[in-house]
């Protein structure tokens, strides 16, 4: 489990859909301190905790161009390792390993699903927003896959720029 500086209260922002410019455009570092970044990193988790499904969710995603993500795998049926709800700042993988195509889908391409190949082990390096305090995540299987999905934002890519072709994106299934 990380444990999470205090955040300010945070504001439910409007979730932006592909093809808006930030969202194809790699994203900046930044100072975890800064009081915007913190100030993000609240809005970041609001936004996730009201949007149903969602499980990560970028800085650019909300039309902010930072190096900051947000994420709780905790309650998805397919994680087996979590780490809670929390968010990071300047992330990059450090390592991964054993890659395997699974599903995924994209609050900012909402219409769609797709099969992704990605590594179902990894070691993330990153900083807590406030503190600005390095950690290291070692995980697995869907956290794993979460979080690369949430570092491609960072890098200015979407999942279907890493699925294998048009016969790998499906339209995405409604259940009542």
């Amino acid at each position: 489990m990380i444990v999470m500086p205090p955040l300010p209260d945070g504001r439910v922002l409007p979730v932006l859909r592909a093809p808006e410019p930030v969202l194809s455009a790699p994203c900046t570092p930044v100072d975890p301190a800064d009081p915007a970044v913190v100030q993000l990193a609240a809005d970041l988790l609001a936004t996730q905790r009201v949007s149903p499904g969602c499980v990560g969710l970028a800085a650019n995603q909300v039309g902010v161009s930072w190096r900051v993500f947000s994420l709780d795998v905790t309650t998805h049926p397919k994680a087996r390792i979590t780490h809670g709800e929390f968010v990071v700042v300047n992330p990059v993988i450090e390592a991964a390993t054993r890659n395997e195509k699974g599903r995924e889908g994209c609050m900012s391409v909402p219409d769609f699903t797709g099969d992704v190949k990605r590594a179902t082990r990894l070691t993330l390096r990153a900083q807590l927003p406030v503190t600005g305090a390095e950690i290291l995540i070692e995980t697995d299987a869907f956290e794993a896959r979460a979080i690369q999905h949430e570092v491609d934002h960072l890098d200015g890519f979407v999942f279907i720029d890493r699925v294998a072709g048009a016969h790998a994106i499906y339209p995405r299934q409604t259940y009542l």
